[in-house]
């Protein structure tokens, strides 16, 4: 049995975390001589009894070699916790998942990670700031990273693929009951242009409890986390209480004070996570210099698109409301948005009170 297979056998043995699977390393100086253990010998070093000793030493070669023989058919990837493909944000999380299976690429550019999640019951407002954010983000630089729920994880997603840029989905599933299966063709888009990751063996069902699990690991592979809506128990929630245990930013966009949706990302920002109403307060917090594609421009003459171009000429020093702009232009507002953020970014305009746009002198 090689190392690898021996790291999936143990990913196959439910009870063996990344804690564990240390002291079972550090006793018997190599994965594979865990399996060489006596039943006595595992429950030494494990200290839980023979239960879960038995298990491991229960465990068939032909169980392993089913996994990996589905695993290529599926077209994955195996990535162990020994591997050097294994993401460097994970490393030294607590618990950190010791194989991940992946469809697609990780790269070391996805170190520059930030998470965005939040409510699978979103508004519309919920929606069209996620994918504008993703949208904004991802061109700068920043890969998206989110859990492939519907509502509002769907729509990060979506706004970094509109964009062209980079995007990872951790899943809470094994890989044959991807979750939910509406989105199974937007994991197909998404391990194109970045990865869809799973901890869980190709067999576990989306079970509940996956999904705090599958959680840490998206604040994880993140250096902070975007809350953009989120009711009282939201998920996302459980995702910013890891992302302040691993030592990660946390932002919430806020909402209205009325709404339900809003109010677990209210709360977060009366407990101190940062405030968000543009893209400039997130990128502020890290060191833009290691993002190539925000090297200074110049200042006046830049190139434009065409929609951009559009834009621009309908913006003055007179301010112009948002819904004006659409109906002036014939664009949609999720377009609008992200012309919108790229523009402030580069200082062409301004962001006034309700929705209005200017020119900057």
């Amino acid at each position: 049995m090689t190392a690898q297979e021996a790291l999936v056998a143990l990913n196959l043995t439910e009870g063996i975390g990344s804690a564990r699977l240390k002291k079972l390393i550090d006793n018997f100086g190599s994965p594979e001589n865990i399996f060489s253990a006596s039943i006595k010998e595992l429950s030494q070093v494990l200290g839980a009894g023979e239960g879960l000793a038995r298990k491991i030493a229960s465990l068939r070669k032909e169980a392993v070699a089913r996994e990996l023989a589905l695993a290529r058919k599926l077209g994955l990837k195996i990535v162990t916790i020994k591997d050097k493909g294994y993401p460097d944000n994970l490393k030294d999380i607590p618990g950190a998942p010791v194989v991940l299976y992946v469809k697609g690429e990780i790269i070391p550019e996805d170190n520059f990670a930030i998470a965005m999640v939040g409510s699978r019951r979103a508004s519309f407002y919920g929606l069209s700031q996620a994918q504008d954010f993703a949208f904004g983000l991802a061109g700068q630089g920043f890969t998206i990273v989110s859990g492939l729920a519907r509502g509002i994880d769907t729509y990060s997603h979506k706004g970094a693929l509109k964009a062209g840029k980079r995007t990872i989905a951790v899943i809470g599933s094994g890989f044959n009951y991807l979750y939910p299966q509406e989105n199974i063709r937007l994991a197909e888009e998404i391990s194109e242009n970045g990865a869809v990751i799973s901890e869980f063996p190709l067999d576990a069902m989306p079970l509940p409890r996956n999904f705090p699990r599958r959680n840490r690991l998206i604040s994880g592979m993140s250096l902070g986390v975007l809350v953009v809506e989120a009711a009282k128990n939201s998920g996302a929630l459980i995702t910013a209480d890891f992302a302040l245990e691993q030592g990660r930013e946390v932002f919430a966009i806020p909402g209205k004070i009325d709404s339900e949706n809003s109010f677990g990302s209210n709360e977060l920002i009366k407990q101190g996570a940062k405030l968000v109403t543009n893209l400039n307060d997130i990128l502020e917090e890290f060191d833009l210099l290691r993002l190539p594609s925000l090297k200074k421009p110049a200042e006046k003459k830049r190139y434009l698109d065409n929609d951009e171009e559009r834009l621009y000429g309908l913006i003055t020093e007179q301010a112009i409301q948002l819904d004006e702009l659409a109906k002036i232009s014939g664009l949609g507002i999720p377009r609008i948005s992200g012309i919108i953020l790229n523009l402030m970014m580069r200082k062409q305009i301004r962001e006034l009170p309700g929705k209005h746009y200017a020119r900057c002198s």
